[in-house]
């Protein structure tokens, strides 16, 4: 290859990475000392398209006007590379933004060994390589609304803060990615240490606001709730009415995990009044529309109660939000609030569409926290359609996620749905596991909505035994009915007559079976749960021995 051969292939790779080293180049063309120094001279006097750093590497600057008889290289435009919903935001807020003063977080990431990666590679074919580990790069910076600001050939270039204002820019570029909740935690402290030293109320209740929602998801419910209302109290005092909101949001989340409806509902209800009219469709630096997430907590919260009609309106509106942000994480939450109270009514042609649309958009939008959340309800969609494989196959990979990723808060729901499916599979022994397992958790962690269901399940696979363990079974039923009477979640009020009737009808207690499956009935007919009228029906008759 003659000198100007590797002068067009050097100039490509320029062009292409945005800077090379000298080290690199030597190893690449196989050049000395004298053979590079000419190099320089006709890269960056004659053609002056790039300069030196640091005397130990070259750094693109402009097009090179003699380089190689090609087609010019068009940088992408940021649309290119930024997507549709996140460009739209940053060109629609452009105004707001003009001749702001901003703190930004800067990150720099790259492809490790790249160049023996590339080694012996012409151009072309080192950018298919190193493309697709790009792309992952992007999206990853894209979930957190971060943007783009240069490629580098192996790596890039991202801003958090800017054009679209955080004020967590820095927590999310330094924990997100990370994984590890013991060092997520141990930075989070970390910040909580600097803003109280520096007497920051503002920063302070930010990393108060992060600290609740790690606990929650570790399952710490005890702190998750001392944090956010830390986080509350200080937006209170300072007036902080977004911060206000996200605290209840957080909040919120917690006591639904923990079966407090009620509580959950009142701190949810205050974020989606707090955030109306433009507020709806900002996000505030999270990964969710809080008026879109609130809604649909409180849609799971009134589905736990039985109260379609209210939780339905909520749902609704919260995904009618998302549709028109066309933001593919927020439609993702709405559609599993929505799918989620139509599965606790039983209504399985919107439950089934819903749920798989959540589970789709969670997995395109790379969102593995949300994973195991949306795949247990439509896993429980998919036992109640009788797709009992569909059902195992979902549940177990939710299982895998929730267990790699430490996260206890899906773990005693997973069990559950995975637990059920068993069930129908025929493996009592397995569901009998998975049964025992999320009421250990659910006991551990406070959780007593799940607590009640597991309680029921138990009961379900011991009635099934041969032959059945009929005291046992009707002990779990009992317990199980008594504290779902506790929580006030009446759809399980109804499960749990219509199993303890089912129990004492198969035994010949005709008396107890009747008024059992008659609470049922009356129940499913007052919350319009007609699915399971025709299984209440058929135990009656077999009570009264038709």
């Amino acid at each position: 290859m003659d000198f100007y051969a590797v002068l067009d292939q050097v100039l490509a790779l320029l062009r292409q990475r945005g800077r090379v080293s000298y080290r690199a180049l030597k190893r690449q063309f196989d050049l000395d000392d004298a053979y590079l120094d000419d190099l320089k001279v006709e890269i960056i006097e004659v053609h002056q398209c790039a300069v030196e750093q640091e005397g130990t590497m070259l750094v693109w600057t402009g097009e090179a006007p003699s380089a190689a008889p090609s087609e010019p290289v068009q940088a992408p435009a940021p649309l290119a590379y930024t997507p549709s919903y996140l460009a739209e935001k940053i060109l629609t807020s452009r105004s707001a933004l003009e001749g702001e003063r901003k703190q930004v977080t800067v990150l720099f990431a790259d492809l490790k060994d790249s160049t023996e990666l590339i080694r012996g590679l012409d151009p072309e074919a080192a950018q298919q390589l190193l493309d697709p580990a790009l792309h992952h790069m992007m999206d990853a910076v894209h979930r957190f609304e971060g943007t783009v600001n240069q490629v580098l050939g192996d790596g890039i270039m991202a801003l958090f803060g800017a054009p679209i204002a955080h004020e967590d820019h820095a927590l999310r570029t330094a924990l997100r990615p990370l994984g590890n909740s013991e060092r997520i935690l141990a930075c989070l402290r970390e910040a909580e240490a600097l803003a109280a030293a520096l007497d920051d109320s503002r920063r302070l209740g930010q990393v108060s606001r992060f600290l609740s929602n790690h606990f929650y998801l570790m399952g710490a419910y005890d702190q998750a709730i001392a944090s956010g209302q830390r986080a509350l109290a200080l937006a209170t005092a300072d007036g902080d009415v977004v911060l206000h909101a996200l605290a209840n949001y957080y909040l919120g989340q917690v006591y639904l995990a923990r079966g407090d409806y009620w509580r959950a509902i009142d701190c949810l209800g205050q974020t989606g009044a707090a955030l109306e009219g433009a507020w709806r469709h900002e996000r505030f630096g999270q990964v969710l529309l809080p008026a879109v997430s609130s809604r649909a907590y409180l849609a799971a919260c009134y589905a736990e109660l039985g109260m379609f009609a209210e939780g339905s309106v909520l749902g609704d509106e919260g995904f009618r939000i998302a549709e028109a942000v066309a933001h593919p994480a927020s439609l993702m939450i709405a559609s599993w609030g929505v799918g989620l109270l139509a599965l606790r009514r039983g209504d399985l042609p919107r439950a089934l569409p819903r749920l798989e649309q959540a589970v789709g958009l969670c997995q395109d939008a790379d969102l593995p926290v949300r994973f195991p959340q949306t795949a247990a309800a439509l896993g429980a969609a998919y036992i109640l359609a009788g797709r009992v494989a569909d059902a195992v196959l979902l549940l177990t990979q939710g299982m895998e996620q929730t267990t790699a990723m430490e996260m206890v808060v899906y773990q005693a729901l997973c069990s559950l749905s995975l637990g059920e499916a068993q069930v129908l599979a025929g493996r009592l022994v397995e569901a009998h596991a998975l049964a025992e397992r999320a009421l250990v958790l659910a006991r551990e962690h406070q959780e007593r909505g799940n607590q009640a269901y597991a309680l029921r399940l138990l009961g379900d696979i011991t009635a099934r035994r041969g032959p059945p363990e009929v005291e046992q079974a009707e002990a779990h039923y009992q317990y199980a009915l008594a504290l779902a009477e506790e929580l006030g979640m009446r759809p399980l009020q109804a499960h749990c007559h219509l199993s303890l009737g089912t129990l004492y009808a198969k035994t010949g207690q005709r008396q107890q079976a009747r008024a059992e499956l008659s609470t049922a009935i009356k129940l499913y007919r007052d919350m319009d749960m007609t699915f399971w009228l025709p299984q209440a029906e058929a135990a009656v008759a077999q009570a009264e021995g038709e």
